[in-house]
């Protein structure tokens, strides 16, 4: 009875395991391009050819996107250390600050004209319905998508 019982009892714990590590294995990468557009896809209800051209608009934009977060990033790294400089030798460089200030329009402008033109394309793929659905969707998490709803 005591090996009838450990038999299954490994048994048991051997599926288990197989269970969950081929689920673990075969999950989808959560960083991929199609991972994070699937949502489209299904809220969207998407063919493949339309979901095709949207993940090729967003793999164009990609760069330029990423070189621009890198920007944005790289101005705040500028701006934490000017603002420490600032702390430490209770001065302003004016100039400086200027500087700091026409950069960072500059690059929202570019981020802004990036995404809206990224929404209009993705937008331009989609049936009337679909991109009406979309803007709604959007326009609670990116501002600009409102100006599009009008």
């Amino acid at each position: 009875m005591n090996r009838t019982f450990l038999i299954l009892l490994l048994g048991a714990v051997i599926g288990a395991g197989t269970h969950f590590a081929y689920f673990r294995l075969h999950e989808p990468n959560a960083d991929s391009l199609d991972s994070q557009l699937a949502w489209m896809k299904t809220e969207l209800k998407l063919n493949d050819a339309q979901f095709a051209r949207i993940k090729e608009l967003h793999q164009v934009s990609s760069p330029r996107l990423h070189a621009l977060a890198d920007q944005v990033a790289q101005l705040q790294t500028e701006f934490s250390a000017f603002e420490q400089m600032r702390r430490t030798s209770d001065r302003v460089d004016f100039l400086e600050f200027a500087r700091f200030v026409e950069a960072r329009r500059q690059i929202n402008r570019e981020c802004l004209d990036s995404t809206r033109q990224l929404i209009l394309a993705t937008a331009d793929v989609m049936t009337p319905r679909q991109r009406q659905h979309y803007i709604r969707l959007i326009a609670t998490a990116e501002p600009l998508a409102q100006s599009l709803l009008n």
